[in-house]
């Protein structure tokens, strides 16, 4: 995996765009007579996508009105590339016509025994349909409710069930060494979820100071679990730089480096090898809470035909997981709604289901699918391959959609500090016309990054917009995504309009990954 920094931050003066009357440049002099608006337009695209570290790279960029599709701006619009994290925008809204805003997942606690006083004489089945929000304290909430009925002593064993999906755990094409990072968490339909940003199939290893400088430092997980093995071979220093890894096809977890002592210390997420018996671990631990002893341990097993429903959990709908899955740009979620769609449509939790109820509902959009390869629902494939004007038109056909707004609100917007408003452009755009107004979806991928969305210019006309960049060797050309943006939100046909500037602040983000997927934004 290339590597990425940590380090966010925020530097003003960067690249000043000015607008002239209906004329706007970008490193170019205005005449507020010069030309047409929409020439003006080209022409300072033209001139954004003329910057050298896109030279040998491609670019594939298209403008377009909302409301009537009118293209006002192309540049190689038909050229397939990797769209990185804007495939995300294809999964959302298919899923939102398959599956409908309002759908759930549901977690069930079931058994075929019959409670004998205080003991239950069999196994407990635990079965999940893919749920990616369930935390340790919903798993808790569970074994609440059983306890409540009476069971004190579990005889048999308590077996995870996640045969709602296949056990094929990684997608198509993702690289061997992002395996041990939490944006290529395994995906199940059973599994937990360690935070409230829902990084399911995921592990937060928290690595503390000693007492005393050279001691080990002292490593947690949350929430505690035995599904992972930790190796601590980090000590108590003087600066912090500690790093987690999960070993390859292991659940080895090694922590290495060192902790400042008296520091605050780190907090580093990790994927864990096999979610299904992370979750029975966990709803076991919380059974054990409750004062219920599960005599068999763990396993694995389908919940038989006829079993009795113990206790349920139902998962918060899909309208409001669209949050922190387009706002943070989460991998698992996008790949949970593949293989649901599958199982929705084919009666088959798999990629190979999912991808073709995706590739037939994409066509609803007006979406050309011979121009478009799907490998997964994330875009964290390096095959997946689409046009910018096939996404435009994505775009633009949603907008008719019942659930539009819904998805609308959910996709990141320009320099919104909020987290779970501005998403992975909270950072981005501050200060200019674009902010606050641009929701788009970002995408980014060793040598591929990405924006398409919505903006409203300065007359108050919406314009659809999809910017995609692949095989450039510098760093991540972001600010090029964000410099159309900003142009496209200064745009106006009134060649009266008065004199405006904004500068576009310099951010520095991960070069290869989403600043989400390292906690950068």
């Amino acid at each position: 995996m290339a590597s990425w920094t940590r380090t966010l931050a925020v530097t003003a003066g960067a690249t000043a765009l000015v607008v002239t009357g209906n004329v706007a440049s970008h490193l170019l002099a205005a005449e507020p007579d010069a030309a047409p608006a929409d020439d003006a337009l080209t022409a300072d695209l033209d001139a954004i996508l003329a910057d050298p570290r896109l030279d040998g790279g491609q670019a594939s960029v298209v403008v377009r009105d909302a409301a009537t599709g009118e293209t006002l701006y192309e540049h190689d619009g038909a050229q397939r590339l990797m769209p990185a994290s804007n495939e995300k925008l294809l999964t959302s809204a298919v899923a939102l016509d398959v599956l409908g805003p309002d759908h759930t997942f549901a977690t069930t606690v079931a058994t075929t025994a019959r409670p004998a006083g205080s003991v239950l004489r069999g196994d407990v089945y635990l079965r999940g349909t893919g749920d990616p929000t369930l935390l340790a304290s919903d798993y808790a909430e569970l074994a609440k409710e059983l306890a409540a009925g009476g069971v004190r002593v579990v005889s048999g064993r308590v077996l995870a069930d996640d045969t709602w999906f296949d056990d094929v755990r990684l997608g198509n094409d993702w690289a061997w060494d992002d395996e041990p990072y939490y944006y290529a968490a395994p995906v199940s339909a059973l599994t937990v979820a360690p935070d409230t940003d829902y990084d399911a199939g995921t592990v937060i290893v928290n690595v503390d100071p000693a007492a005393q400088a050279g001691s080990p430092a002292v490593v947690t997980l949350t929430p505690h679990t035995d599904a992972v093995t930790i190796v601590n071979e980090a000590t108590t220093g003087t600066a912090t730089d500690v790093s987690v890894e999960r070993e390859h096809g292991s659940d080895r977890i090694v922590v290495s480096g060192t902790v400042a002592a008296g520091g605050s210390g780190a907090s580093e997420w990790a994927s864990v090898e096999e979610p299904a018996d992370y979750a029975a671990d966990v709803f076991v631990k919380a059974l054990a809470a409750e004062g219920v002893r599960v005599a068999g341990g763990t396993g694995r097993g389908a919940t038989p035909s006829g079993a009795t429903v113990l206790a349920e959990h139902e998962s918060m709908p899909l309208s409001e997981l669209l949050v922190p899955f387009l706002k943070l740009s989460n991998n698992g979620h996008a790949e949970v709604l593949i293989k649901a769609m599958g199982r929705e449509v084919a009666g088959e939790g798999t990629w190979a289901a999912g991808l073709a109820v995706l590739r037939d509902g994409l066509a609803g959009y007006g979406v050309d699918t011979a121009t478009v390869a799907n490998r997964d629902g994330s875009g964290l494939s390096r095959r997946n391959l689409i046009p910018a004007a096939e996404l435009a038109d994505l775009l633009v056909a949603a907008q008719d959609r019942p659930w539009f707004d819904v998805w609308y609100d959910a996709l990141p917007i320009a320099g919104v500090s909020d987290r779970l408003v501005g998403g992975t452009l909270r950072s981005r755009m501050a200060g200019t016309p674009a902010a606050g107004n641009v929701h788009a979806k970002t995408g980014s991928l060793t040598g591929a990054s990405a924006l398409s969305g919505y903006v409203d210019d300065a007359d108050g006309r919406r314009l659809v917009f999809s910017v995609v960049f692949n095989d450039y060797l510098s760093g991540k050309p972001s600010d090029l995504e964000d410099r159309v943006a900003v142009r496209l939100a200064a745009h106006s046909a009134d060649a009266a309009a008065r004199v405006t500037s904004a500068d576009i602040p310099a951010v520095e983000l991960p070069d290869d990954v989403e600043c989400s997927w390292v906690k950068a934004c």
